[in-house]
Order: C-alpha cells, then sequence, then structure tokens
C-alpha cells in the first residue's frame, strides 16, 4: 500500500502538531539554560522515571526487537533481565553521587579527578554514542513509514527530523520530559494493540503461536555454556549489563534527569520505575516478533512481498526478475525481520488504527531523538565551549548555544541516520556501535570513583592501552587472512566488557605499581644514608 488513508494521516498530522505544541507550550517558561537543561529541577520522580523508559524504548525496541525475535529468538531479551543489577548500583551510588557534585555535565568530575583530557575524552565518546543512537532511531523511523507511504527513506528522515528539532528547541528539558511520558504510554498502547491484532488473525490463537515458536526454538534465551565467542546468553547478559550500567552512571541522558527532581530519592525511585517498566515491555515486543513469525509460518505467500523487497535493494537496480527471486526464496528470517511489522500494519491493521500504530512508533523514536538532542546540546556547551572557546559565557549567550548545538546535533543525527539505510539489522548495528563507543567511558568512570589513590598519568595510560583493546576487538575482523591469527576470537558483543575491563584492571595495576615503588624508595634513601 502506498497511499494511507486521509483518516490515518489525519491522526499522524494531529499528533505530530500536538508534540510541537507542547515546545511552543514551555517555549514560554524556556527563558533561561538552567530551564533548559534541568527544567529547574521541579519534575515529579514518576514523571522523571516514565521519561527514561520512553528514552530506553526507542524505535530500535520498537522495530528492532520483534525484528530480531522474528529472525531469531529470545536471546536479545536477556539484555533486559539484566537491567535490575545495574539499577541497583545507580539508584545506590550514582545518583547520590551525581545529585551531591550539582554538575549538569555527567563528565565535569572526570576533570577534577584526572584531568582536562578524561572529561575531553568521555565527551567525545558520548557524543559519537549520541550520533549511533540518533541514526539509528532516524532510521527506525522512516523503515516504518517507508512500508505505509512508499517515500524514500532519506524524505521521511528529513520531514520527521524537522518536527522534533521545532519542539525541542522550542521547549527544553521540561518539553522534552512531558512529551516522553506521553510518548512513553502511546507507545505502549500501541504495542499492546499490535499484539491483539496478531493474534485475532491467527486460526489457533495464542496457542498457535506457542506451538510454532516451541518447534522452532523461538523461546531460547541462548545456549547457558561459557562460549564467549557466540551469542550466548551470558555474553548477553554481561553485556546488558555494563551498558545499562554505563546508560545509568555515564550517559548524560540519564544523569541530567537525575537533577530535574525534587529530591536524591525521587531521582533514585525514577530510575527503578523504568527498569520496572521497561523489563515488561521488551518482552511484550519479542512476543510480538515470535507472534508474527508464527502468523507468516501460516501464511507464508503474505510475506513474498517483504522478501521480493530486501532481495531487490540488495541486488540494486540492475538486477533482473529472476535474480531477485532466486535471492528471494534463499533469504532467511534474519535477513527480513525489520520489515515484518511495518508490513503487517500495511497489509493487516484497519483504517483509522494504522495512524494510531504509526503514531506509536513516531513516539517511540521522537522520544529517543529529543532527549539525545538535549544532552548532546547541553555537553557541547558546558565540556566543550564553555570550557575551551569561552569560560565566561554570558546566560544569554549559553541559552543561544544550547539552541544553536541543539539544531546542529540533530542535522548530524540526521546524516547518520540516511548513512545506515540498507543495513542489516537495527537492533545488531546498535548494539555495536553503542559497544564501541561505551567501554572506554565507564571503564574510566570506574576507575575514578572505586580507586581513588589513581592518578591522571596512570588513568591515562590504562585508557590508552583500553583503546588500543577495543580497536582491535572492533576492527581486526577485517586484517587479511594470513593474520587470521591476529583476529578477535570473542563475540562483538564483548568489547564493552573487555573495553570496561581493561582500563579498569591496567588502572589498577599501575596504581599498585606506583604506590609500591613509593613505598621502596622511601626504604632505600633510609639504607643508604645509614650507610653513608
Amino acid at each position: 500500500m502506498k497511499n494511507l488513508p486521509v483518516f490515518d494521516l489525519a491522526i499522524i498530522f494531529v499528533y505530530l502538531l500536538s508534540m510541537v505544541l507542547v515546545g511552543f507550550y514551555f517555549s514560554r517558561k524556556n527563558k533561561n539554560s538552567e530551564q533548559f537543561t534541568m527544567a529547574s529541577g521541579t519534575i515529579p520522580g514518576w514523571a522523571i522515571g516514565l521519561s527514561i523508559y520512553a528514552t530506553f524504548l526507542s524505535s530500535n525496541t520498537f522495530l528492532g526487537v520483534p525484528g530480531k525475535a522474528f529472525g531469531s529468538n529470545w536471546n536479545a531479551f536477556v539484555f533486559s533481565i539484566s537491567m535490575p543489577f545495574a539499577a541497583w548500583i545507580a539508584s545506590k551510588y550514582f545518583v547520590p553521587f551525581y545529585r551531591r557534585t550539582g554538575e549538569i555535565s555527567a563528565y565535569t568530575h572526570l576533570e577534577n579527578r584526572f584531568g582536562p583530557w578524561a572529561r575531553t575524552y568521555t565527551v567525545i565518546c558520548f557524543l559519537l554514542t549520541q550520533l549511533a543512537r540518533m541514526g539509528s532511531i532516524f532510521f527506525g523511523i522512516a523503515l516504518s513509514l517507508q512500508a505505509l507511504i512508499g517515500f524514500p527513506m532519506s524524505t521521511i528522515m528529513i520531514v520527521m527530523g524537522v518536527c522534533i528539532i521545532l519542539y525541542t528547541v522550542l521547549g527544553g528539558m521540561e518539553a522534552v520530559i512531558w512529551t516522553e511520558v506521553v510518548q512513553g504510554i502511546i507507545k505502549t498502547l500501541g504495542a499492546l494493540l499490535i499484539l491483539y491484532l496478531i493474534i485475532a488473525e491467527m486460526p489457533l490463537g495464542i496457542k498457535g503461536i506457542i506451538d510454532i515458536g516451541m518447534s522452532n526454538q523461538k523461546f531460547s534465551l541462548g545456549s547457558l555454556s561459557p562460549d564467549l565467542t557466540e551469542s550466548t546468553f551470558w555474553v548477553v547478559l554481561f553485556y546488558g549489563f555494563f551498558i545499562n550500567l554505563n546508560n545509568f552512571g555515564m550517559d548524560q541522558n540519564y544523569i541530567q534527569r537525575y537533577h530535574t527532581a525534587k529530591s536524591s530519592k525521587q531521582a533514585a525511585r525514577s530510575v527503578w520505575l523504568c527498569v520496572a517498566l521497561y523489563v515488561p515491555a521488551s518482552l511484550l515486543f519479542f512476543i510480538i516478533g515470535s507472534s508474527l513469525f508464527a502468523y507468516y509460518q501460516i501464511h507464508p505467500e503474505l510475506i513474498e512481498t517483504v522478501k521480493q523487497q530486501v532481495a531487490g535493494e540488495r541486488l540494486g537496480n540492475g538486477a533482473s526478475a529472476s535474480e531477485i527471486t532466486k535471492l528471494a526464496a534463499a533469504l532467511k528470517p534474519a535477513d527480513y525481520g525489520d520489515k515484518v511489522m511495518p508490513h503487517f500494519m500495511v497489509t493487516k491493521i484497519p483504517t483509522g488504527l494504522v495512524g494510531l500504530i504509526v503514531s506509536a512508533i513516531l513516539s517511540a523514536a521522537m522520544s529517543t531523538i529529543s532527549s539525545g538532542m538535549n544532552a548532546s546540546a547541553t555537553v557541547f556547551t558546558m565540556d566543550i565551549y564553555k570550557r575551551y572557546f569561552k569560560p565566561n559565557l554570558s546566560e544569554k549567550s549559553k541559552l543561544y548555544t544550547l539552541h544553536a548545538a541543539t539544531i546542529v546535533f540533530g542535522l548530524l543525527g540526521l546524516t547518520t541516520g540516511i548513512a545506515m539505510i540498507g543495513v542489516k539489522s537495527l537492533l545488531d548495528i546498535w548494539w555495536e556501535l553503542s559497544g564501541i563507543f561505551a567501554g572506554g567511558m565507564l571503564g574510566l568512570f570506574l576507575l575514578g570513583i572505586i580507586s581513588r589513590r589513581t592518578k591522571s598519568h596512570e588513568a591515562f595510560t590504562a585508557t590508552l592501552i583500553g583503546i588500543v583493546v577495543i580497536l582491535w576487538m572492533t576492527f581486526s575482523s577485517y586484517l587479511p587472512p594470513q593474520y587470521e591469527f591476529l583476529r578477535n576470537p570473542l563475540h562483538k558483543n564483548m568489547v564493552i566488557i573487555v573495553g570496561t575491563l581493561t582500563i579498569f584492571l591496567v588502572g589498577l595495576l599501575l596504581t599498585a605499581q606506583q604506590r609500591k615503588i613509593q613505598l621502596v624508595s622511601p626504604a632505600e634513601n633510609h639504607l643508604k644514608s645509614e650507610v653513608d
């Protein structure tokens, strides 16, 4: 279907317009940098929790998780299982720590701890992570809407990007949080509606989904073997723990929200509310993916259009019909999983409901992108522009810089999304990029707060070694065959785990070695004086 009914388009238009109007509403209060970045610390804890939940529940979850479950199993759900462990550490240690510092930037304290290099390094890692996140989410928007309206993905991204940039620039953090509260509710209801419609189309209902899923190992959480070269249960659990620890402890998106709460207690509660909402919500999306697999197992002819489309995209415009048909027949579910849910929406969801569900998908994307833009602008303004270029930045200039940086980072995220067109799996590309950029940040942060004896030069050396390890693990697969023995044997999700532990443990080792030298030197000097 290339044209949405007018009623569905009207629903989508009303949703987008309402989000922009929210930005205009809060623009009346958005008169200083504190209001733009922290909403003046007036947001209740439940709203912050819903906001963090909405940021987690992005289009990477809304489209990527069902696509992943359709193409494989529930192995990726182990990521969600790891969240409570990271949340416990965050609520007990990280939230009070950031509330005590009073710094809006998550990275200012690293300069106080290790020097300017540490702050600059983590800021660069954060901004690269945000570009990867926003890019993958812009891509998710276009992926779903292309199936509905047939416009080029780049055009869809540009139109949606303008809307997101507009309300984020106008309303600041308060607009971001309150729109995310609404968006979190909308996308959860949208997911429940999709699941209901799938079950209604199944001849045997829930029983049919369970039977087909069981016979195809769709509910497996992965192997329990201690194999770190495959995506086993343990690899995803460790990956999820470290990524979520990075989210709650080092990601400006979340740290900034801790400061918007009225108290430390409410900020800590918001973390637990996010976990309580996200874990069952992510399970819901895995159930949707498995249900779609069961549905198209019963009706394989209904998925042929998607397979033909993917085959055509891979072969390019010069491919013949026979070549496309041959490749389509050879495709596996993992090759076209991300396109299945949009296809179901196009072909099976009645008029009116499509508009509501597209609005839910837009909510999933807009909530994460808007918070990423605001956080990136805050970090750029405080940690780069003010720190290195304009130390005596006036309040008016600071607000202007925040507005300009929000627009720039929105456009950069949009450009990254356009560059991602054609990736195989939305969830895979996001996991890989976030693991690369986050590994060094978390290792340095943990070293700073756990080892109080570690000095700047020891942390710097450990970070350099960690970066080398991360680069080797990421890019060694491109080494020529004669150097195959130098390739990273571990699964790509191990990058953040090994990178974090390398920086942390090497830092501890260097600190212990330096302390040993300092203890031995006075003893040697004393012995020498006695001999003399």
